[in-house]
């Protein structure tokens, strides 16, 4: 019997609970103090396996790319250091930093996003003011942010896009990063603050492109070990991974289309040459966009399930091209233009493929 809840996405300790389950059975590695996993098996369930474990399980690989970085990730949290994700969007830095905390604390869910309205108190403690009112300030009244609960249970806090905060709400961070302690003078006690238990840290991740709106002060940059994380390069890789995260998502929506090889090798090749800003020797104007891998998931996705609604079996180079426009060009008229002259070489150096010249044709329909 499947006790798994319905839901739009499960946290990744939910939706992987049979790998990690199997990794527990099986872990006789050493562990820092507070971790569901030692630090070998956290990469063996980020990286995968080509071995079945406890039970008959396979670890499935689900981070392509960066393996030497999934590696130092790990040992710095298991030091005293936070870890910070950097990269340009869609480079899986949020993906990173979830099958961290499943890995690592079991608990995805204590996370903060970060935002230009996001203040200290939603951080760290907040209170229940009919309880404050009535019996003042004590740990009954005392509601616990994400912070304070990370700390207390020795867990992991994930801070999502932290320079989108103001810098005076980051630097909450740095007396906690630095003494492993969370002050709170409102507590009339002997002791008024919480010391972080085993196994707590911070997995922060931050966006290239916003780099100059909230800078990170040097303070706060020092508590932190920096991280880039790389789009893909390889288009085979890309291929392989926009394949696997689709049917995964196509499977959990009973969606049934079949999806070419090489149709999703013509997309990959496709996103590729626009970010590079040529195509076979040609230069073109580069998308202001991002041309990452996970819009590249959007697109096929959502062109599966056109033709799953709609009455068509297999996915074409049409479908994917229709897609693309709305989901990576949107609204931008220069992208347009920039994609659509992208279109005129491509029908000329490719005008003896198919393939491409249904990508064409699909993409002119709009």
């Amino acid at each position: 019997m499947n006790n798994t809840p319905a839901a739009q996405r499960l946290p990744a300790e939910m939706r992987f609970a049979a790998e990690l389950d199997a990794l527990a059975q099986a872990d006789s590695g050493p562990r820092p103090a507070g971790w569901r996993l030692s630090p070998r098996s956290a990469r063996t369930f980020i990286l995968g396996s080509g071995t079945a474990q406890a039970g008959g399980v396979t670890i499935t690989r689900k981070i392509h790319g960066n393996d030497a970085l999934v590696e130092r990730a790990i040992v710095t949290l298991a030091g005293q250091r936070g870890l910070m994700l950097a990269g340009e969007p869609g480079t899986a830095k949020s993906l990173l930093s979830e099958l961290l905390a499943a890995a690592i604390s079991g608990d995805t869910t204590i996370s903060v996003q970060g935002g230009a309205g996001v203040v200290e108190e939603q951080i760290r403690y907040g209170w229940n003011y009919a309880l404050l009112l009535r019996d003042g300030p004590g740990k009954a009244s005392l509601v616990p942010g994400p912070l304070h609960r990370a700390m207390a249970l020795g867990q992991l806090l994930r801070f999502e896009e932290i320079t989108r905060c103001v810098t005076e709400v980051q630097d909450c961070l740095v007396p906690v990063l630095s003494e492993r302690l969370l002050q709170i003078p409102e507590l009339k006690e002997q002791h008024p603050y919480l010391l972080a238990q085993p196994g707590f840290n911070v997995i922060a991740t931050a966006n290239l492109r916003d780099r100059g709106v909230n800078e990170m002060s040097a303070a706060l940059k020092r508590r932190f070990n920096f991280e880039t994380m790389q789009p893909l390069e390889s288009i085979a890789t890309q291929v392989t991974l926009i394949g696997d995260e689709v049917r995964r998502e196509l499977l959990a929506a009973n969606i049934g289309v079949a999806l070419p090889p090489d149709v999703l090798t013509l997309l990959a090749t496709a996103f590729h040459e626009l970010r590079a800003g040529a195509v076979e020797g040609i230069a073109i104007e580069r998308p202001g966009t991002v041309l990452s891998t996970a819009q590249a998931i959007s697109v096929v996705c959502d062109a599966a399930s056109q033709c799953w609604y709609f009455g068509e079996t297999t996915l074409r180079p049409a479908h994917v091209a229709r897609y693309l426009l709305g989901t990576v060009i949107q609204d931008d008229q220069e992208d347009r233009r920039r994609f659509s002259e992208y279109l005129r070489i491509v029908a000329r150096k490719r005008s003896l493929r198919p393939d491409w010249m249904d990508f064409v044709a699909g993409a002119r329909e709009e």
